[in-house]
């Protein structure tokens, strides 16, 4: 086990970590499914047009993702049903991720479940911080399959082959995850936030 180090943390550290994540916003890149660069804002408006668009058509929202990530994923899918009002679904339950891993594989725990619960129309949300997580490129090649709208999360690199899985696809440039999956999470709030702003979801 990697030992901790002794040296201390400086004010310095603390304010550099957070001058670094409020630059992010910032600097996170959307593109479409061509490739092509949107300006933010256009990118957040477009996903949360998405959304309400497909939930309108009594279509649901699909979250996946590994580690900090499902984490992300089965925080929204509660935001998502509570705050705005949206059919979401995620495959954290651990006797189903296990039940597959077990008897498929982990490369194909999300490419399964797609199979069995996604419907046509159907948004997926991909997330991943390095965007090469095999069962999350494997998930959205099955939503494809499925005719499922797809937005994806990814940081690190540039490159990374989740970033053109989507027909919106959201990239934070930075290697640290914790940078990564705070932005990824902020990204959704906003969706949320904006959608029960503007009167998608009444309260009973």
């Amino acid at each position: 086990m990697k030992a901790l180090s002794k040296k201390r943390t400086s004010a310095e550290d603390i304010t550099r970590y957070f001058s670094q994540l409020g630059s992010l916003f910032k600097e996170t890149q959307v593109t479409d499914a061509k490739g092509t660069p949107l300006e933010f804002s256009r990118g957040m408006q477009e996903a949360i047009d998405l959304i309400q668009k497909q939930s309108a058509l009594g279509k649901k929202l699909i979250f996946i993702g590994n580690g900090g990530s499902s984490s992300i994923a089965s925080h929204q899918v509660t935001d998502f049903c509570k705050n705005g009002g949206i059919r979401a679904i995620a495959f954290t339950d651990a006797s189903l991720l296990t039940c597959l891993s077990n008897d498929i594989g982990y490369p194909y725990v999300f490419e399964k479940s797609i199979e069995l619960h996604a419907d046509s129309g159907d948004v997926l949300f991909a997330i991943s911080s390095s965007g090469r997580s095999e069962n999350i490129l494997r998930g959205v090649s099955a939503a494809k399959d499925k005719a499922c709208e797809i937005i994806t999360m990814s940081g690190f690199t540039a490159d990374n082959p989740l970033r053109k899985g989507g027909r919106l696809n959201f990239f934070v440039p930075s290697n640290s995850y914790g940078h990564v999956e705070i932005s990824h999470l902020t990204i959704c709030h906003c969706m949320v936030d904006m959608l029960v702003e503007k009167g998608q979801y009444q309260e009973r």
